[in-house]
């Protein structure tokens, strides 16, 4: 284990706010496999560099104000029940720890609560695995009510099983959840009940807040606006195409799960039809299972959106291995990821690459399937921005039907009828009457015809 230079980490810049912590250990206990056996078909994560791997991990660490004293790769060729890492390894960090001065270590993996304890036990310090890295870095971004519940939700089921080691009581609610203090073993007992309770009061606040949000859903849906919703890996550029396509303000930064309350915008579309726009939290590679189950609720969007943008950081080195997670959450939402005609591929970033890279990227694009298109933009330039806009509007269309009427200027109630729920494309006043083309929902295809004697639109 080599390990690498982070002394320039205590001078970075924190948010405001963000809490002073001690010196920390970062370390990726990497599972060995082979290359061709059957544990590298079945785990995508494999198909991850090792240190494109830990410097994710460092990232997470810094999305909290960590002070980064060092990052090692620390190979495992089998996990330990006991410690997850073998005897030799936790000595080696144990003396790196005391030579850093390291009061935090971050494992990049899942640990079992009894090798979390056995762990801290081992090396003299803290331990927080991925799961509770990504989940205290929730607890701090999410701003919404929902948000915060679904993510004390989540963490309440993650802690349930840890009260063997710490537990920051239930009324500490701000900066994140508390996973690297506590008062320690104590009232174990009374906190497992306090959990408990905390955990139905959270149940029954969350059922209300989804009901009012499909009542807002509902509402929208009674207006001709389709959703269009942005998905991808963590600081792909989801929010900063966001900006881009809505001319909106969210928070845009070079940093992991920078956005994680869900946003929604008005997207103008090319020929002057509207569609929402929704932009959700990243996802990253093991995805807590609790934050999956918890974030479902806010996922909604995506899961009734009409078409859905996977948002990809074409530059980045495990570009590959990161459409393969993006896919795996999907399918845990019940989206297939090779539905061509609900999901574009947009490769973001194209800034990065010069012109004879862009060439090749362009090729390789062209040489996709007609039914697989993928969308090359920088987010940043705008450049290809129009070109996915028109896509958008091509995809959205094909779901709708095109009819032209001709109805009574008069017919105040029919007209009013048609805007709130047709996409008018055309109306021209002719004689006392209008004449118009309207785009419909196939739901309500009948229901034109048959009260405005609607007919197929004919292109001229």
């Amino acid at each position: 284990m080599e390990p690498r230079n982070f002394d320039g980490d205590a001078d970075r810049p924190r948010s405001a706010g963000a809490t002073q912590t001690g010196r920390v250990l970062v370390i990726g206990p990497y599972l060995r496999v082979r290359a061709g056996s059957a544990d590298a078909q079945s785990e995508t994560r494999v198909l991850r560099d090792t240190e494109a791997r830990l410097d994710e991990a460092v990232g997470l660490a810094r999305a909290i104000d960590l002070v980064i004293a060092d990052a090692i790769v620390a190979p495992v060729s089998q996990i330990r029940p006991a410690t997850y890492i073998g005897k030799g390894k936790v000595e080696e960090i144990a003396g790196l720890i005391k030579t850093l001065e390291v009061e935090l270590v971050v494992m990049d993996c899942a640990l079992a609560p009894i090798q979390q304890r056995n762990l801290e036990k081992e090396l003299h310090a803290k331990v927080l695995d991925r799961t509770g890295l990504i989940l205290e870095i929730f607890g701090r971004r999410a701003k919404t009510r929902e948000g915060s519940l679904q993510v004390e939700l989540a963490h309440l089921n993650y802690q349930r099983s840890r009260l063997v080691r710490s537990w920051t009581h239930l009324e500490r609610q701000r900066g994140g959840f508390g996973f690297m203090g506590g008062p320690g073993e104590t009232q174990i007992e009374a906190d497992r009940r306090l959990i408990q309770e905390r955990i139905s009061k959270l149940e029954s606040e969350l059922k209300k807040v989804q009901a009012t949000r499909r009542l807002h859903r509902a509402g929208r849906q009674r207006v001709p606006y389709r959703v269009v919703a942005l998905v991808g890996y963590t600081n792909a550029g989801k929010s900063t195409l966001f900006n881009r396509l809505t001319r909106a303000d969210v928070q845009a930064a070079d940093m992991l799960f920078a956005t994680l309350d869900p946003t929604l915008r008005a997207l103008n579309l090319p020929h002057g039809g509207k569609a929402m726009l929704s932009d959700t939290v990243g996802f990253i590679s093991n995805l807590p299972t609790q934050l999956v189950a918890a974030f479902r609720a806010t996922l909604e969007e995506v899961l009734e959106a009409d078409v859905i943008l996977h948002v990809r950081d074409i530059s980045h080195e495990d570009a590959e291995a990161q459409q393969s997670d993006v896919d795996a959450v999907l399918r845990q939402l019940g989206i297939n990821p090779d539905d061509s005609g609900r999901i574009i591929e947009v490769w973001n970033k194209i800034d990065r690459f010069d012109p004879e890279q862009r060439e090749e990227l362009l090729n390789i694009a062209a040489r996709r399937p007609e039914d697989h298109p993928a969308m090359l933009v920088s987010a940043v330039s705008g450049e290809g921005v129009d070109a996915l806009l028109a896509a958008i509007e091509q995809r959205l269309a094909a779901k709708r039907t095109t009819l032209d009427l001709s109805i009574d200027a008069a017919d105040g109630a029919g007209i009013s009828w048609l805007h709130r729920n047709a996409e008018v494309l055309s109306k021209e006043l002719h004689d006392g009457r209008f004449d118009m083309t309207v785009r419909v929902d196939e739901t309500k295809r009948d229901i034109v015809v048959n009260r405005f004697d609607a007919v197929p639109h004919h292109a001229t």
